[in-house]
């Protein structure tokens, strides 16, 4: 009895050890598959050739999305707005309006028309703040926009910000409110090839420290 007793305890440990072993590998092979954020801003890039046969669904798209309202704005007043095609006509019909950028964008699954509110980023009780004004509406956009483009990468995906295209035309195709300000069209897809690295100029050049 004893020796059947010493095996099941035997065996119980064994088994325990290998689950253990399992558990530690799959937490391994996740945080492998997991980008780092350096890995994430290093491998960005403004991509001007997608792959066609590959598609993104509407839930990845809100994934991303949702990830943007992490990014900080004046007084939390969130004025960025986004405006997604996904569907091949919507898609194709933004496109259209990007100018000499629809052929870069051609294989691209989903296009995001990105816009802010005027008279909320800059403003308190309705009244400019500052010089800037609305020019920090703008500059909340561009940081709601690059918590898109860094999350678009850290899950699998690659974007193009475009500053040309048909503002009037798109405010009209999607039905913008004419208090927002239609800033960026963004492409959202896979890189069909690999993008180069841009040269970036020396840090001394950028910064001064006191």
């Amino acid at each position: 009895m004893n020796k059947i007793v010493n095996l099941f305890c035997i065996a119980s440990i064994f088994a325990m050890l290998f689950s253990c072993s399992q558990s530690e590998q799959n937490t391994t092979e996740i945080e492998k598959s997991v980008p780092s954020f350096d890995e994430v801003i290093k491998t960005r890039r403004s991509v001007r050739s997608y792959d066609s046969t590959k598609t993104i669904t509407q839930e990845q798209v809100k994934e991303l999305l949702i990830s943007t309202q992490e990014a900080p704005s004046w007084a939390n007043q969130q004025p960025t707005k986004y405006y997604v095609a996904i569907t091949p006509e919507k898609v194709k019909a933004v496109a259209e309006l990007t100018g000499p950028n629809k052929e870069k964008i051609a294989g691209a699954p989903v296009v995001i028309v990105s816009t802010y509110e005027r008279g909320k980023s800059g403003f308190f009780q309705g009244n400019q703040t500052n010089e800037i004004g609305d020019g920090w509406g703008a500059y909340d956009n561009g940081l709601s926009n690059a918590y898109l483009i860094l999350k678009a990468r850290a899950m699998g995906f690659d974007t193009l910000i475009m500053g040309l295209r048909d503002a009037k035309e798109l405010r009209s195709l999607l039905s913008i409110p004419n208090e927002e300000t239609v800033m960026a069209v963004i492409s959202l897809g896979y890189r069909a090839e690999e993008p180069t690295q841009p040269q970036h100029r020396p840090l001394e050049e950028i910064a001064r420290f006191y």
